[in-house]
């Protein structure tokens, strides 16, 4: 099956007179003088349908996102937005770099924040290009109704994911389609049935499988549309979405969803579009494109220091101490860090250390580097020389996992064309493990427990049938870890299942948990803390315990009514001036 390739769409797309007035957020200039009449037609429309795709990762080249600023500012793993903003992770490297992350980080950010303005660049640059499709393939004449109700199809899911990442930032914003005039729009109503509408029209259209692998299927707007209820506390229309995708949902290469065998697996450019992908933006390297926006330059900056660059996204105390479990192989669900992990902080690496010999969730040695344990296949975590602070007392002594590329095979799937390493590990939108903790959380919200305990054991089933977590694919020769010693002690793993969910706050308690650990550093715990309307007290607890270790979350504070959805960017208010006063509308308290 094909592979939907980007690059040449972005070219075409930069060529296209767009359809946004002057001075507003929606602005694009001329780039040349391609016409739309000479696009207005079957392959026109497809290619500007690729360039729709073409804006899920933000990027616009190598060093630069589409919404102007630095490219990890639009990053579609929202790896600031989602981890760092939600406790999941310190903004990393030293205190001076990339500073208005800082304030993101501890919840006291400006309106003027360059992030914030980046970002919103960026995803209506995607919304832009989607109305751009449709309005466009009204004029195309060679095109049948078949092939049109497809490409409204995927435009329109496209154009609903990227309204839902708007809103669940910013939640006021104003929605524009191919058929709007004025882009001067308010910010004043509430998008989420037109996000539905765009959903549900997707997965009325879409077929079950596609040609090329990147593109969504009826599976995926039918869960991305579940999702949309679930945000919304519709729990009871999310559900029977859920459970058909669960029971009869496919890829879009035409895969049965399932877990991976191994946790891992979703995490390796050499084994991306398995069966777990439901939506996932793909990624490249060494395949002609030099880098130009295909291999995942979001995440360009959250590599430990001694790889090329730069040390950012360093897993918290908070996070590592989740992982902890009791002798039945479960989570300390209320008092994990009264449980600690033992780290190496403060101690050099040049003096000697024991990794922690508890309990510990396997799922941990995945997603966080730590020392004396096996980094991937690159030798074993060394410690402070890895880190970018190497004092620790800034961020920690940790390092993130999951979007590091492997060194066995670094040569197909590292990007080395720009200052910042580059990786084709596909960013995972939505996986089948999220999927099965979606529908839990509906289930327990609707009453079922019993089936919300046996969507959490399922997840949590994988790593019990892999208790040694990554020891099982380094006694394979063909993929030896530098220096593995199979005599050197390792952690002991154990992960147990649950046996009954007493009420619906304990199954509340426990799928969240769940979620924290199953889908950490992917960029979801903010939204999840917004939207269950937990974050004040998840966060200032979070405050209160890390910034006793470290010095970058020092003086951070949640503000209840406020800080549940960042501000609207203030250059795009400015821009916005009609008859003297601005149309849209500051989000309350900034």
């Amino acid at each position: 099956m094909k592979t939907l390739r980007y690059t040449s769409a972005i070219l075409l797309v930069a060529t296209l007179l767009n359809s946004g007035c002057s001075k507003n957020f929606l602005e694009k200039p001329a780039y040349s003088s391609l016409s739309e009449q000479i696009v207005a037609n079957k392959d026109g429309v497809n290619y500007l349908l690729v360039g729709a795709y073409a804006a899920l990762d933000g990027s616009g080249t190598p060093t630069s996102s589409l919404g102007g600023g630095n490219a990890w500012e639009a990053a579609s793993t929202n790896w600031v937005y989602g981890s760092v903003a939600g406790g999941d992770a310190h903004k990393g490297s030293e205190g001076t770099d990339q500073t208005p992350i800082n304030e993101i980080a501890i919840w006291q950010p400006n309106v003027a924040n360059s992030f914030f303005n980046t970002k919103w660049r960026a995803v209506y640059e995607g919304v832009a290009r989607c109305n751009n499709t449709l309005r466009l393939m009204a004029q195309a004449k060679d095109m049948s109704d078949a092939d049109k109700t497809k490409v409204t199809a995927e435009a329109r899911f496209l154009r609903g994911h990227y309204y839902f990442e708007l809103k669940k930032m910013f939640n006021n914003v104003p929605y524009i389609t191919e058929a709007t005039v004025d882009p001067l729009v308010p910010n004043d109503v509430d998008i989420w049935p037109n996000i539905e509408a765009d959903f549900k029209y997707a997965q009325a259209n879409l077929p079950p499988t596609q040609p090329q692998v990147a593109r969504a299927n009826k599976w995926a707007a039918q869960i991305y549309l579940a999702k949309t209820y679930l945000y919304q506390k519709k729990y009871a229309e999310a559900m029977p979405l859920f459970n058909d995708a669960i029971a009869n949902g496919v890829t879009s290469n035409g895969l049965k969803y399932q877990l991976t065998n191994n946790f891992e697996d979703n995490f390796d450019a050499s084994k991306k579009n398995n069966s777990e992908s439901v939506f996932a933006i793909q990624m490249s390297a060494n395949d002609g494109t030099n880098g130009i926006a295909n291999a995942n330059m979001g995440d360009m900056l959250n590599f430990p220091a001694n790889f090329k660059c730069c040390g950012f996204y360093q897993p918290t105390f908070d996070l590592v101490n989740s992982y902890r479990v009791d002798d039945n192989g479960l989570p300390y669900l209320d008092d994990y860090n009264q449980h600690a992990v033992k780290s190496d902080m403060g101690i050099k690496a040049t003096q000697p250390f024991t990794p922690d010999n508890g309990l510990v969730d396997p799922r941990l040695d995945w997603t966080v580097g730590r020392r004396g344990l096996p980094y991937h296949d690159w030798g074993y975590f060394a410690g402070s020389t890895w880190i970018r602070d190497q004092s620790q007392r800034y961020a920690g002594p940790y390092a993130t996992k999951k979007m590091v590329y492997w060194n066995y095979n670094k040569d197909k799937y590292m990007d080395n064309n720009s200052w910042a390493p580059g990786t084709a590990i596909n960013v995972l939108l939505i996986r089948f493990s999220d999927v099965l903790l979606m529908a839990a959380e509906c289930a327990a919200e609707t009453g079922d427990l019993g089936t919300a305990m046996n969507y959490v054991n399922q997840v949590r089933s994988r790593m019990k049938d892999h208790p040694e977590g990554w020891v099982h694919d380094y006694k394979d020769p063909a993929n030896p870890i530098q220096g593995f010693d199979p005599a050197k002690p390792l952690p002991y793993y154990k992960i147990g299942l649950y046996t009954a969910f007493a009420d619906v706050t304990y199954a509340r308690k426990a799928i969240r948990f769940e979620r924290k650990l199953e889908l950490a550093m992917e960029g979801h715990r903010f939204f999840d803390l917004s939207r269950w309307g937990i974050a004040d007290q998840v966060m200032n607890a979070y405050y209160t315990f890390e910034s006793a270790i470290t010095d970058d979350v020092k003086g951070g504070h949640f503000t209840k009514g406020r800080n549940e959805y960042f501000p609207i960017p203030q250059r795009q208010i400015d821009l916005t001036l009609k008859n003297g006063q601005p149309v849209l509308k500051q989000n309350t308290g900034y």
